[in-house]
């Protein structure tokens, strides 16, 4: 009897050690699927997976590859990958700036407003224009606004006074080149248009208010190609569809030096579709499994927009959707956007937590128009948009490279992410 109750004893440290074991090689696993598509998606070779040298085409094929080593099957008659267009103000050449005397670095010392057109100018001299003090646009700047560098203050003020928005400040500028100092981090983004003036955002401790300037910025307004990559895993119900979905695209490069590496925007989110991806190839469901790699989501929402007027899938029998974006640090838990319009759907997910402890909080925010998810509720489609909380900070920048990435709780979300599909096909 008493080695009855040792073995007993022996075999229950030997299981939950068994268990333990296993929780954390799932851990590990999961870490290292993560790490492993990040650091080819966010590689200097993928170019910022945008506009200039094809990055965004470079990272779709890279995503096409995985779904066919992984199994998966094409949703739609097209193939992986469903194409379109739509213009973007890319900045494919030279990218400089000098400032009485001093060179500056693109990316960390000045950014260039998505919509510049291109300028060239030698020797400018530098003005300094109070927007504050002056009664309108048209005469702020004099006869020639080319021929001189003008360096903005007031912007906020004149902003305020004329009801204009900060962000369309720039197109409203007559042809000519401006800095705008900024006291605070200014974020890159991308354009579909060009305005007439080139803009520069430049840390205000590098602006001079006298001397001359050179500035060298070439930009290029064009239809850029671009695509969705669909895939998925059938299950035994194929007209039943649970969707995964995460952009791949990101800002590309500003200048041909520039690159700005997205890794956790979005290439997490991207890296977690296909860890996703792999893992309901290995264990098939009930309902169809699909996942959609967005392209276009920093140029406005573009590659979802297009996906909605022209889904390869009856969008009625998509049974829930949830979009991943910025899956780089779970310090703080993440936060699901949608969560107000699917409570039925928000509270299934904070039920999992609660029983599982993966992340140490779940928030709840309302309808936004921040990501892909968009356009699939709009057109009634359930659809949450899940974003990690923590990191240090690194957005729309230079500095948002694979290394800095951190995975903390990113394991937890896929385990959570897991739960919830399972609950959802026994509902």
């Amino acid at each position: 009897m008493r080695c009855l109750v040792v073995r007993i004893l022996l075999f229950g440290i030997f299981f939950c050690s068994s268990v333990r074991l296993l929780a954390v090689d799932d851990t590990a696993f999961i870490v290292a699927s993560l790490r492993r598509h990040i650091d080819v998606l966010a590689s200097p070779q993928m170019k910022g997976r945008g506009y200039v040298r094809d990055g965004r085409v470079r990272a779709a094929h890279y995503i096409e590859k995985q779904f066919r080593q992984l199994g998966l099957e094409p949703v739609g008659d097209g193939g992986f990958q469903q194409h379109y267009t739509f213009p973007v103000n890319s900045f494919p050449g030279a990218m400089q700036l000098t400032l009485s005397g001093r060179s500056l670095t693109p990316g960390a010392d000045y950014l260039v407003d998505a919509g510049s057109a291109s300028f060239s100018g030698a020797h400018l001299p530098i003005r300094v224009v109070d927007l504050s003090a002056q009664p309108n646009l048209s005469v702020a700047f004099g006869f020639d606004p080319a021929a001189t560098m003008w360096v903005l203050h007031g912007v906020d003020s004149f902003c305020c006074r004329n009801g204009v928005r900060r962000h369309s400040l720039p197109s409203m500028l007559p042809r000519g080149c401006y800095i705008i100092p900024q006291s605070t981090k200014a974020m890159w983004t991308v354009d579909r248009q060009q305005q007439p003036a080139t803009v520069l955002y430049v840390a205000d401790s590098l602006v001079p208010s006298s001397g001359n300037a050179d500035v060298k910025v070439q930009a290029r307004l064009r239809e850029m190609k671009s695509a969705n990559i669909i895939g998925c895993v059938p299950g035994t119900l194929k007209d039943s569809f649970i969707v995964f979905s995460a952009h791949y695209d990101h800002l590309g490069m500003m200048g041909s030096e520039t690159i700005f590496p997205g890794a956790s925007d979005n290439a997490s989110g991207s890296s977690m579709l296909l860890y996703l991806a792999g893992y309901y190839a290995r264990h098939p469901q009930r309902y169809t499994i699909v996942f959609i790699a967005f392209s276009g989501e920093e140029a406005g929402l573009m590659g979802s927009a297009w996906f909605v007027d022209h889904p390869t899938l009856p969008l009625s029998h998509i049974r829930f959707l949830t979009n991943l974006d910025i899956m780089g640090d779970a310090t703080d838990g993440i936060t699901v956007v949608n969560a107000t319009e699917y409570p039925a759907r928000y509270s299934q997910l904070t039920g999992i937590n609660d029983a599982h402890h993966y992340l140490p909080v779940i928030k709840s925010r309302g309808k936004a128009a921040n990501s892909d998810h968009y356009h699939f509720a709009e057109a009634g489609v359930p659809a949450i948009f899940i974003y990690t909380n923590g990191g240090k900070g690194y957005y729309h920048d230079i500095y948002d490279k694979p290394s800095e990435v951190t995975f903390r709780n990113v394991p937890q979300i896929a385990l959570l992410l897991q739960d919830f599909v399972t609950g959802m096909q026994e509902n």
